[in-house]
């Protein structure tokens, strides 16, 4: 019997992986098969009319006035609530945002002075009332602007300049107050007019980035039409109702029947949770899903959190690298699993923590708290407590046999360990909210910071483990310890993370880790026990864990399984958990579903940012509106010309258009603002391949595997054009290094198979497409070229 010749498979295609900036971070989103949903963005505005504000809440339009009728100004308060008010009058909640003040702003603009950094100059000076900055603008000379507002108080202050359309800029020039100094927030970094993260960019502009957290219930109003703003808030700063939430009807009712010794009926108690999602709203990495969110409101029915994911923001073991806030390393700590809440330390209205250094943490850690182990600083720590009594005479002391008020502590203080602190735009020191526990080990293994280095910068991780390992024995083999190791390893690409990852899951641990866990899986997703490990998750109690599942299955959207466990959760009691279905589901949404709905406000809301420009992209593309998505990838790229992921996804959609030279001219920019970027690289060889060029697409896929090993893709094409450039050898070994870092891949061992038939070598051949059955009984091409080379 004539053996057939066996078909070949089909190019494996790039999912579009997309880098995506917001302040100092690099975010990413997929274009074709997506497994994240927007981490990171900010939010705007759909406003054809100023004095209207979209409401996901409402069935359409408000009247934004009577928003805003409902609020009475912090200065309301006063009166009743003296204590608190004194209390928030000289915080930094306070100074939020505000008007230049002479008294507080003069001695920074006087007398002139310069900050030179990098190639740029920045000039301030007082002239008459005008506090005058000239510094290097769009122009690309240097530009006269007066400060308008300053943003921050303490430990820095930024000032903001009026743009045209309603805009206002954050300069990247800031002040010490401390010091009497202007620094530039970005360091060295030398950013440059046009580029998005200049200060005349649309990664510094007020109304997107800073306003809707400095302002008390802020409306940011874009206007996509003439590319503008109409921003308007209640009360400018973060006052008394930014966390309380509207507060005149409770004025008029005080007025009328505060002294009848009835319930006011308008003030409702907010639980801890409602506490601390509306701190969250502030002080979180998320993305804004509606700009709607209220004191009360669920966290994620606004927004979508940033946590530990395959990017750098975090470390492995939770610690913030890049500027994450406070709420996500809280949710995934012991305190919040403990049921601690921010208020059980800071003071609400000055956000003071409420007792200085270890006492604070000894109000639990003393013995009065079952669930609290008791904890001796000085014996736990092996490192003594300095401070001054009250006699002024530094020495060691026994906590226990003071008062708060009577020493100052110098050194030895549970949060240099656990709450370890890092410097953003400069001159900020923040404290890490995950109550970590050093661990020079990780160091070594991952790069993970420890507390131990970080002071004693002198030594290296070798003599701090050695010094764990003897105080703390065992106690150093704890759990959080094997959850960064795998967590490094799932980043690091290594096949083994896959059934520590799943290990994980099912050891139930905090929600936070949990949905952690859920997301790095995606990877593996068309394992069948990862499959089913996160279907399982989708009934999950919590919304983080329900929705992480959601965008990790998106990649089998397609199949029968998948898409009946996900339609339910277009009706998800979450908006966040419905708006991941949403997305998953985008390509045959009905327009008109109420998630549906619901995901086009957010898609709109989004649209000031070039990362909202290309989700929008992503959209149309998934809808086969192509035209429409090539409109809004272009507009990224022109927002934001020196991010290469744009050019990536929008090289794809030119391919789509048959506009392949198009896309390669854009791969090939791509290439060069990013050398050593392995995905365009891999992309750039595909549309070579499209045009026919097989040398010059077997250069750019050897050269994408070069610069990253384990790019499973770039592989297996590697190895479908060798084949066609009649090169077996070669395309053998490269179809097995694919093999080898992507094992659950039928196409690659069929690939394989394909090329060893065509070569004679039928008993290899039928191993390989044995092989590809295994991973996938139901590959009728496999089960097809097994039969003829079994005659």
């Amino acid at each position: 019997m004539k053996k057939r010749s066996p078909r070949q498979p089909p190019p494996q295609r790039s999912r579009g992986r997309v880098g995506v900036w917001l302040g100092l971070g690099v975010l990413a989103f997929s274009l074709l098969g997506t497994a994240l949903w927007w981490p990171g963005l900010r939010a705007s505005f759909r406003d054809p009319n100023p004095k209207l504000i979209a409401s996901p809440a409402t069935a359409g339009w408000v009247d934004e006035r009577k928003v805003f009728a409902e609020y009475a100004g912090s200065a309301t308060c006063k009166d009743c609530h003296e204590e608190a008010y004194a209390a928030w009058e000289t915080s930094n909640h306070r100074y939020a945002e505000r008007l230049l003040n002479p008294s507080l702003d003069r001695p920074a603009f006087e007398p002139p002075r310069s900050l030179r950094s990098g190639s740029q100059q920045t000039d301030v000076r007082l002239t008459d009332t005008n506090y005058l900055v000239t510094s290097l603008g769009l122009s690309r000379t240097n530009e006269f602007h007066p400060a308008v507002r300053v943003i921050g108080h303490d430990p820095l202050r930024q000032f903001l300049v009026s743009a045209p359309n309603g805009r206002l800029q954050t300069l990247e020039a800031a002040y010490d107050p401390h010091t009497n100094e202007w620094f530039n927030v970005y360091g060295n970094e030398d950013r440059q007019p046009g580029e998005w993260g200049h200060w005349t960019g649309r990664g510094m502009n007020w109304n997107a980035m800073c306003a809707s957290c400095h302002n008390t219930r802020l409306r940011k109003n874009y206007d996509p039409d003439t590319d503008g703003y109409h921003t308007k808030m209640a009360e400018m700063t973060v006052g008394c109702e930014a966390c309380h939430g509207p507060l005149k009807a409770h004025n008029e009712w005080q007025a009328k029947y505060g002294k009848s010794g009835q319930k006011d009926p308008t003030v409702a108690k907010l639980t801890r949770e409602q506490t601390i999602d509306y701190c969250g709203f502030c002080h979180a990495r998320r993305t804004d899903l509606t700009g709607d969110f209220k004191p009360g409101d669920r966290f994620l029915d606004h927004h979508e959190l940033v946590g530990v994911d395959y990017s750098d923001r975090y470390f492995p073991d939770g610690q913030i690298r890049d500027e994450n806030y406070e709420y996500a390393s809280f949710l995934g700590s012991r305190m919040h699993a403990a049921g601690i809440w921010c208020l059980d330390c800071h003071n609400p209205h000055s956000a003071k923590t409420t007792l200085p250094g270890n006492f604070l943490c000894l109000r639990c850690h003393n013995g009065s708290y079952t669930n609290a182990p008791i904890v001796d600083p000085v014996s736990h720590s092996r490192h003594k407590v300095f401070g001054y009594d009250t006699n002024g005479v530094l020495g060691n002391l026994d906590l226990m046999a003071y008062k708060p008020k009577e020493i100052k502590e110098t050194g030895g203080e549970c949060v240099n360990c656990h709450m370890p602190q890092t410097a953003y735009m400069q001159r900020h020191w923040r404290h890490d909210h995950g109550f970590t526990s050093p661990d020079p080990l990780l160091t070594k293994q991952s790069g993970v910071p420890n507390a131990c280095n970080r002071c004693h910068q002198d030594k290296d991780a070798d003599w701090a483990l050695r010094y764990c390992n003897e105080w703390y024995g065992g106690k150093m083999e704890r759990p959080a310890r094997r959850r960064a190791q795998i967590i490094a390893a799932a980043r690091n690409g290594d096949p083994g993370a896959r059934a520590g990852l799943l290990e994980l899951l099912a050891a139930k641990d905090t929600p936070f880790w949990r949905a952690v866990v859920a997301g790095l899986l995606e990877p593996w997703v068309g394992d069948p026990a990862v499959t089913t490990a996160l279907l399982a998750n989708l009934n999950d109690t919590n919304a983080l864990v329900r929705g992480a599942c959601i965008r990790a299955l998106e990649p089998l959207v397609e199949t029968p399984t998948v898409l009946a466990a996900l339609q339910p959760r277009l009706e998800d009691s979450s908006r966040n958990v419905r708006l991941a279905a949403a997305w998953a589901l985008r390509a045959t949404l009905p327009e008109t579903a109420p998630a549906s709905g619901e995901l086009r406000h957010a898609l709109d809301f989004n649209a000031d940012q070039p990362t909202g420009q290309m989700q929008k992209g992503v959209y149309h593309f998934a809808r086969h509106e192509l035209e429409r998505a090539r409109q809004h990838m272009e507009r990224a790229v022109n927002w934001d010309s020196n991010s290469p992921p744009f050019r990536h996804e929008l090289a794809i959609v030119l391919s789509a258009l048959n506009r392949t030279p198009e896309a390669i001219g854009q791969l090939t920019e791509a290439t060069r603002l990013a050398p050593k970027d392995a995905e365009a690289r891999y992309k750039l060889g595909l549309a070579y391949g499209e045009l026919g060029d097989l040398r010059r697409a077997a250069a750019e896929l050897a050269a994408a595997v070069k610069l990253e090993a384990r790019h499973a893709r770039a592989w297996y094409n590697l190895g479908l054009v060798q084949a066609s450039l009649s090169e077996p050898v070669l395309a053998t070994e490269s179809l097995m290094r694919a093999e080898a870092v992507e094992p659950s891949d039928a196409r690659i061992p069929y690939a394989r198979a394909t090329i060893l038939a065509k070569l004679g070598r039928n008993s290899e051949a039928r191993t390989a497409a044995s092989r590809a059955l295994e991973i996938r009984p139901d590959y009728p091409e496999a089960r097809e070229l097994v039969n003829a080379l079994s005659h």
